[in-house]
């Protein structure tokens, strides 16, 4: 009798877990994971670069004279024109010396004048006369040059631009050189940014030109209103980073960038046959960026790709997969290794059009 309630007991228990374990069964299988596929096609990515930011005129402005500044005509960040006066150095002494000789060119004029007389008369000879118009010579030479001396106390504007910090004061005794201010015109600018020798060689096998439009992230983290184009590249590597210097001009008319700013240039680098696949097709462990891959046997196999771009919402990827390779695109985090997955597959094309939907 004993034997027969065991018995039945167990048929019992053993059909209620029957019972419980069918429906989660049937769930698991009911369960389908959304698989798509690399997207091979060719793309654009935008590269950044750290960027310098200079004026295409940016000199020194220094004394030419020695003596004291008297007057300073400007102010410090004005905008100025060409030929506008900018400092004075004390004219006296160069006055003075331009004076003299204009008296020696007025007196050796009058010695011209009485030779040339006395010449005509053959009183005095012909080489008492050239004497004479040499001296008048180098007379009139030694004023020329006492007025550029003059001149040299006036510094004037070479161009039109802004004036910089003054590092000197009216009354300061300054020396032939000495630095007085920079001037700058900032009605273009010229970047200068740094590309590895790959992209440089990638760059020139795609380019007919150097006059590819560029566009500059500012400080701030906006885009500059006005697009550059890159004009020149240097000659030679830098053989410690492997890089070689790209120049872009940009416009500057409203005065916004000045020198010495930084930036980021970002220029757009065409890609051929590349694949593309979401970003949230991915996870990181550990700073490296895995998928997961749906084998022959619809199994998940965790795979590592190496990332080569990164766009909105998409990744260039350069190894780690193939055109064909299934992944995994949404559910990352319900499945773990050697999971066996039931899947509906959607197009390549199909996915990246709706990416604008978050990712799980």
């Amino acid at each position: 009798m004993n034997k027969i309630l065991m018995l039945a007991g167990l048929c019992a228990l053993l059909c209620n877990t029957s019972c419980k374990n069918k429906p989660v069964e049937e769930k698991e299988e009911q369960t389908k994971f959304l698989v798509t596929t690399p997207a091979k096609m060719d793309t654009s990515i935008v590269s950044n670069y750290v960027c310098q930011i200079h004026a295409i005129h940016h000199i020194e402005l220094r004394a030419q004279e020695r003596g004291y500044l008297q007057k300073i005509f400007v102010d410090e960040g004005q905008f100025v024109k060409k030929g506008q006066l900018l400092f004075q150095i004390m004219p006296n002494l160069y006055q003075a010396e331009l004076e003299k000789a204009q008296a020696e060119v007025n007196f050796a004029e009058i010695e011209v004048q009485n030779t040339k007389s006395l010449a005509d008369k053959n009183i005095v000879s012909q080489n008492e006369l050239a004497m004479a118009k040499a001296k008048l010579a180098k007379a009139k030479a030694e004023s020329s040059l006492n007025q550029v001396h003059l001149q040299f106390t006036e510094i004037r504007a070479p161009f039109d631009g802004i004036v910089d910090r003054f590092q000197v004061r009216v009354g300061s005794l300054l020396g032939e050189g000495d630095l007085l201010t920079t001037l700058s015109d900032n009605s273009k600018m010229w970047v200068y940014f740094n590309v590895p020798e790959a992209e440089y060689l990638d760059y020139k096998s795609k380019a007919h030109n150097n006059n590819q439009s560029v566009s500059l992230l500012m400080a701030n983290n906006k885009l500059f209103n006005h697009t550059g184009n890159v004009e020149t590249i240097e000659a030679d590597f830098d053989n410690e980073t492997g890089n070689i210097p790209f120049r872009a001009t940009f416009p500057n008319p409203d005065g916004l960038l000045r020198h010495g700013e930084t930036g980021n240039i970002q220029m757009l680098v065409p890609i051929k046959n590349s694949l593309i696949i979401p970003q949230k097709a991915t996870f990181e462990t550990l700073d490296k960026k895995y998928v997961y891959v749906i084998d022959k046997d619809n199994k998940v196999k965790t795979q590592e790709i190496t990332v080569a771009a990164e766009m909105e919402d998409l990744y260039v990827v350069s190894k780690g997969l193939e055109e064909n390779d299934k992944i995994l695109l949404e559910g990352l985090r319900k499945v773990k290794e050697n999971d066996k997955i039931s899947y509906d597959f959607e197009q390549p094309g199909k996915v990246i059009a709706s990416l604008k939907v978050p990712a799980e």
